[in-house]
């Protein structure tokens, strides 16, 4: 863990913090509900630090959320049962994903100016089809994935994250796969004269982003009981802030699951603390806009001292 120093000290020194502004804060209850709330941006970061690590970006995982959510409440209002439509709702973000990979990688477009495309035509294909309504959801199996604990302790949304969290930090440190990956963001072209198909990588590294995405989406949409055209605005901002927070560098080469997710804990908790201490929303996002400044500046000093600079 001690190259989770840092980070943890940061999250410990805003916990404590937060529970001196506000007696709430420790509650039970409340520690839960942040854990909860995480549980979205945290796996919408899982997939963005795949992206961050080969040097790309993926702008659009805010709309692919919001998309894939209606494809879920979609299918459900249409009678199909709920697995057929969380099946759906998968590959509909993984097609997503694709689309974004083979755009940038066969026509060479670099990956900010595809997502900011697709960013805006994902969400206006979501608003097209809905005719920009909300759909409501009361399917039993999709408000259990969001709302219920298990055992009437553990959220199920908690259980998801943990189990996505294990999953993904296998994949990227233990298979040959999330090796290609770290060689692919930390030398380009030597990953290339060693064998690597980098477009093809950059396919499947999007891939993993739409579904990471498709995933929040079916949690965000159990969670506000409905499927909303404008659900995650801006989260793909805080996906970013999560993953460099959590030490993944912005050009590509480094990157660890679980320091995403400690990230994506100081995101939740502060969100959480400045809710509870009733600061005003426009407040809330000057403070999230300077996390994020402060997050690239932290990896850009640690990219100049891996330089000897």
């Amino acid at each position: 863990m001690k190259n989770y120093g840092g980070v943890l000290l940061a999250l410990v020194g805003l916990v404590i913090l937060f529970s001196f502004l506000s007696p709430n804060f420790l509650n039970a209850n409340n520690i839960l509900t942040v854990f909860s709330q995480v549980s979205i941006i945290a796996i919408l970061a899982f997939g963005m630090t795949f992206v961050l690590m080969i040097g790309e970006i993926d702008l659009s995982v805010g709309s692919i959320l919001a998309l894939c959510g209606l494809v879920l409440g979609v299918m459900l209002y249409s009678g199909f049962n709920e697995w057929i439509a969380i099946a759906a709702t998968l590959l509909t973000g993984a097609l997503a994903g694709l689309f974004n990979g083979i755009v940038s990688a066969r026509f060479s477009i670099p990956t900010f100016i595809v997502t900011v495309a697709t960013m805006g035509i994902f969400r206006g294909i979501g608003y097209a089809v809905t005719d920009a309504k909300p759909i409501q959801i009361d399917n039993p199996v999709i408000l259990f994935i969001g709302n219920q604990k298990l055992f009437g302790v553990l959220p199920v949304p908690v259980l998801i994250v943990f189990f996505l969290l294990i999953l993904f930090h296998v994949i990227l440190a233990k298979t040959t796969f999330g090796r290609r990956a770290k060689m692919m963001g930390g030398n380009r072209l030597a990953a290339e004269y060693a064998g690597v198909n980098t477009k093809t990588m950059k396919m499947k590294i999007f891939v993993v982003s739409g579904i990471a995405a498709a995933i929040s989406g079916i949690l965000m949409a159990s969670r506000l009981y409905s499927a909303q055209p404008n659900a995650a605005g801006g989260y793909e901002l805080d996906a970013i802030a999560a993953a460099v927070l959590g030490g993944t560098s912005l050009t590509g080469g480094y990157g660890t699951v679980l320091g995403t997710f400690i990230g994506a804990l100081i995101m939740g908790v502060i969100n959480n603390g400045m809710n509870l201490i009733g600061m005003p929303y426009f407040y809330q996002q000057i403070v999230k806009g300077l996390i994020i400044i402060i997050a690239v500046y932290i990896d850009v000093r640690n990219k100049q001292r891996m330089l000897g600079k």
